[in-house]
């Protein structure tokens, strides 16, 4: 993965300066990063992963809900294993997919007292919200997203693209991930807006 532009570099920047601001005390922080397909969650999830202040906030661990989905029908089931499992304060984990032969692969732990970062489409629901120190959403116009999730993944993607989107758009209306959020990313902008709708450009 190449380094972050200037406006990347700042929008990870002020995200975990608000991360730290967001800690309750010596808990760990829980970053939910989502967004619609190609909006940039894993580039920005491994930036932030990357930037960590392992100094002030210890340790990380990164979630990937693309290893968590199991199959392409399955934005929701993934969003609950978010808040069931991943997010459990005991055992927490998840089984990931095998994608290649379709089935379940090996079971994934995580440390319940590391802080983590995870994305992905459905990572922002409102059972998760309440477990989460920093709720962020992306936003990015639909003729980018698709150009570059289909750049990403080409052929395997470009069937399921509608599948998906009808999954992205009950995400939205059943749970309202965008307004969950603590701020929401502009992409196309570098802009970092909070939930009120205030907000600065960063770049």
């Amino acid at each position: 993965m190449g380094q972050p532009d200037a406006d990347a570099r700042r929008v990870v920047v002020d995200l975990l300066r608000r991360a730290q601001e967001a800690r309750v005390g010596q808990d760990r922080v829980v970053l939910l990063v989502d967004g619609r397909s190609g909006s940039g969650k894993t580039t920005l999830a491994r930036h932030l992963v990357d930037a960590w202040p392992v100094d002030r906030l210890g340790p990380v661990q990164l979630v990937h809900l693309d290893d968590v989905y199991p199959g392409w029908h399955g934005l929701e089931a993934a969003s609950r294993v978010v808040e069931s499992t991943i997010l459990a304060a005991a055992d927490p984990g998840w089984t990931t997919w095998d994608w290649e032969h379709g089935v379940p692969g090996e079971r994934r732990t995580l440390d319940p007292a590391v802080s983590v970062v995870v994305e992905g489409a459905g990572a922002l629901t409102r059972a998760s919200s309440a477990l989460a120190t920093l709720r962020v959403w992306l936003d990015l116009d639909d003729e980018t997203r698709r150009a570059r999730a289909l750049g990403r993944d080409g052929a395997t993607y470009e069937p399921w693209w509608d599948v998906w989107a009808e999954q992205e758009e009950r995400h939205l209306a059943a749970e309202s991930p965008r307004e969950l959020a603590d701020v929401v990313v502009q992409v196309e902008v570098g802009a970092v807006v909070d939930r009120d709708g205030t907000g600065r450009v960063t770049g």
